[in-house]
């Protein structure tokens, strides 16, 4: 589940926003001054940070600059000040993104899910694919699961990473022969079907890919 941290002073703000996205499916944690976010910021693992300008003891800019020496976490700056020179400073500091209140609830979601989605694509072009406790790096063939080397052979591999890779679409069984085996593979039909059970065994789950009946199969 994707973790976001929110730093922010005005507990009204800061419990609507925790209510709202929640309600979106994250998992959230509030902190209500730059000390304390900070330290939250530092210790723990976020997926990404709504961090606040005006906050007190140490202020958003601060707070970003110093995460920014040592974590790469997404940050979205939020603000009422709307000068240049504000914004500047927020990206200089490191901030991924920066939104000026009031805002609608929509535009935050949607940064959120398009900053999100940047890190993701940014994190397959460094050849590693993540879904899960799932990791895939293209560059050296290696799958780990839950933290053990999962040992696959070619065609499962190459039909983990096809399924990763288009999550949330149900593929068929001559679809994935089309795309996995080739146009002129003539062996078993249910070739698919034997393959999937191998990946299944070896990753020890049976939620990673999902039986879609009398079509075929989905990762989500």
């Amino acid at each position: 589940m994707v973790r976001i941290l929110v730093i922010e002073d005005e507990k009204n703000i800061a419990s609507f926003l925790k209510m709202e996205l929640e309600y979106e499916g994250y998992e959230v944690e509030n902190s209500y001054d730059g000390k304390e976010g900070l330290e939250k910021a530092l210790s723990a693992e976020f997926n990404l940070i709504i961090l606040d300008l005006m906050i007190p003891y140490l202020n958003g800019l601060e707070v970003c600059r110093r995460i920014r020496k040592s974590k790469k976490t997404p940050i979205i700056m939020l603000t009422a000040r709307d000068s240049v020179m504000d914004k500047v400073s927020g990206f200089q500091m490191g901030a991924d993104d920066y939104l000026v209140k009031p805002f609608a609830i929509e535009e935050l979601l949607a940064r959120i899910e398009a900053l999100l989605r940047r890190v993701q694509n940014s994190t397959e072009v460094l050849n590693i694919i993540e879904f899960k406790d799932i990791v895939i790096n293209i560059e050296s063939r290696t799958v780990e699961c839950a933290g053990e080397e999962v040992n696959l052979t070619t065609k499962e591999y190459e039909l983990l990473v096809y399924l990763i890779k288009n999550k949330n679409k149900v593929l068929s069984r001559d679809f994935l022969i089309e795309n996995i085996w080739g146009y002129d593979y003539d062996g078993e039909n249910n070739v698919v079907d034997v393959y999937i059970r191998h990946l299944r065994s070896k990753l020890n789950n049976n939620d990673y890919i999902q039986t879609v009946r009398g079509v075929g199969y989905v990762v989500r």
